[in-house]
């Protein structure tokens, strides 16, 4: 694609060539939708082209060695799918890198915000609405202030083959999905929360590619020969000529956070990259990120998914760390999953005791170097309590890998009653960490989330399928119960059903996680992310909880019997039963706590 700049401020495609990376090609040529043309190779392996005169927008590919035309890798816009021509994008207006406002003085002036203190919302752009498009998802933001959202997180939106996906198989890292809407609308959707005075953090993957639509070796070695993950090949990050590749990343990175005015990236499965290089990619990304925050002027984060409960990620570069933001806790999803569902089958086996509960909300991990069963080794490592703030692990009792790959999709509102709900909703929203709620939580949505593809090739549908089957299958699950994640039923399924929220039992939930959010915005020990100032105490017979966060205390009985559960605290500041008022009596000492109740108490 034309020249380009990643600093924040610059129009799309604003340079005077055409560039292409490809060090071992004998002949490049530049395809046009009325003509070809020979490009020059520079000493650097990139081949160039003059940009014909003509204005507006121009389709274009590359020809390498005589095949081809392939599209560019990255290329900002797809309209016609991952097979067809780039197309370049020149009209958008430039956003001014410190205030966020177009230079005609209509954008809103927007300076960012921190991860610390926040709440994260995810959603999928394809289920999160009817209309499954950006546009229609700017229509939700009033609703999502509602219940305190700082920040939008969306799953990936980087173009793949076919109609609907999760968006964890995408070839074209730079362009915008066009049944999302495309570049336009994505820079639409962004300025929109912003007035809303709420951030975008995008999920980005840079562990693998998906299978149809993925031209990036007739272009150069940016797969590598030696490595892959469970998803396909991996990135080439550490061989000979990646250092283009992770420009390559870095750049798509950069470009999220400064061309389209994004607040942070999720990035995937992080524990997927392999990297033996002095310097990782993930260090490396800090560094740059870092330095466009800082010419910016507004925060930029960086929030990983692991799976190694590892906490060099979030240890600062100065303390030997790579510096990340954040990132995900998976260990508290599967402890307040365990005490909720009753679950122990698979990695869940680890969170039987309600220990687990207690010790990761006041250690961050359970499997901080313990030994897990369920791996047959020792895991993780454990987080320095008196100086790593907890915010800095994002948590969640639902997100979109622990509800999509069950084998149903089935979320906790299909599981639990409300009281239960009500529990983890608390735990998440009033615990020390970052909480995300995902789509729908907050009203209990019953609606599934499965696994859902549109693969036009239909071996590859195929494979998916039966793939999907084996795989739960050697879970122990009936194969008859995995939807066919082909069917188009399966995707219609997984849209939200937005009549929910106003049903009463939903808009009971809805009105507590409100009342949520205006305690942790109004007293702050509930984002004091001070771990060794919360305590935990908990009866595994009696099956109950007390989480002391400062002079308040949060009181759960997760049991089916009412309980007394001891207290310190003065008065009740607000509580949810699974039926009647959950506080059914006290002395001086004790409550007495409905069966399935949360009570959250301290000082009026």
């Amino acid at each position: 694609m034309p020249s380009e700049s990643f600093e924040g401020g610059d129009s799309f495609d604003s340079g005077e060539s055409f560039e292409i990376w490809a060090p071992a090609a004998a002949l490049v040529e530049l395809v046009l939708a009325d003509a070809t043309l020979p490009m020059t190779r520079g000493g650097d392996g990139w081949w160039r082209a003059p940009r014909p005169g003509a204005s507006g927008p121009l389709d274009y590919g590359f020809r390498v060695d005589g095949e081809g035309p392939f599209p560019d890798p990255r290329s900002r816009h797809q309209p016609n799918g991952v097979h067809g021509l780039s197309r370049t994008v020149e009209s958008v207006e430039p956003l001014d890198a410190r205030t966020g406002a177009g230079q005609s003085g209509s954008g809103h002036a927007w300076t960012g915000r921190l991860l610390a203190g926040s709440t994260i919302y995810e959603l999928h752009l394809g289920t999160f609405t009817p209309e499954g498009t950006l546009d229609a998802a700017a229509g939700k933001l009033a609703h999502l202030a509602s219940i305190g959202v700082d920040f939008v997180e969306l799953l990936p939106v980087n173009a793949f083959n076919g109609s609907h996906n999760w968006g964890y198989d995408g070839v074209l890292w730079y362009a915008v999905h066009e049944d999302y809407g495309g570049p336009a609308a994505y820079r639409r959707f962004v300025e929109a929360c912003h007035r809303a005075g709420i951030g975008v953090i995008q999920d980005v993957v840079y562990n693998h590619l998906g299978p149809s639509g993925n031209y990036l070796a007739k272009f150069g070695p940016y797969l590598s020969a030696a490595a892959g993950n469970t998803w396909g090949s991996s990135l080439n990050l550490d061989g000979p000529d990646s250092d283009e590749v992770r420009r390559y990343i870095i750049d798509n990175a950069l470009m999220w956070l400064g061309d389209y005015q994004v607040d942070g990236l999720r990035l995937d499965a992080v524990h997927a990259l392999h990297d033996e290089r002095a310097t990782h990619l993930l260090e490396e990304l800090s560094i740059e990120v870092e330095a466009l925050s800082a010419h910016v002027g507004r925060p930029l984060s960086l929030v990983a998914e692991s799976d190694l409960n590892d906490p060099r990620l979030i240890t600062p570069r100065e303390a030997g760390g790579y510096g990340l933001t954040g990132q995900w806790s998976d260990d508290f999803h599967h402890a307040v999953h365990v005490a909720l569902t009753g679950e122990t089958t698979g990695y869940y086996a680890d969170f039987e005791p309600l220990g687990a509960l207690a010790k990761v909300l006041t250690h961050g991990f359970f499997h901080d170097g313990t030994f897990s069963s369920f791996r047959a080794r020792t895991h993780g490592r454990p987080i320095d309590t008196e100086r790593m703030p907890a915010w800095r692990l994002v948590v969640a009792s639902q997100n979109h890998d622990q509800i999509g790959n069950r084998a149903i999709g089935d979320r906790l509102g299909a599981q639990l009653d409300l009281g239960q709900l009500a529990i983890a909703a608390t735990l998440t929203l009033l615990g020390p960490f970052t909480p995300m709620l995902f789509m729908g939580e907050e009203w209990g949505a019953r609606t599934p989330w499965q696994f859902f593809t549109s693969h036009p090739e239909p071996e590859l549908g195929e494979a998916t399928r039966k793939g999907r089957i084996n795989e739960f299958a050697r879970m122990g699950w009936d194969p008859a119960l995995v939807p066919d994640p082909q069917d188009p039923a399966t995707f219609i399924r997984s849209k939200l059903d937005w009549t929910e929220a106003v049903r009463p039992d939903n808009a009971r939930l809805l009105a507590f996680y409100q009342a949520l959010v205006e305690l942790r915005r109004r007293r702050p020990e509930f984002t004091d992310p001070r771990l060794n100032r919360t305590a935990a105490h908990f009866d595994e017979t009696g099956r109950w909880l007390r989480l002391c966060r400062g002079d308040t205390e949060i009181l759960v009985n997760l049991g089916t019997e009412a309980r007394q559960v001891p207290t310190d605290a003065p008065a009740v500041l607000a509580s949810f039963a699974a039926a009647g008022e959950a506080v059914q009596g006290r002395d001086a000492t004790e409550v007495l706590l409905a069966p399935h109740s949360v009570a959250v108490l301290g000082t009026p």
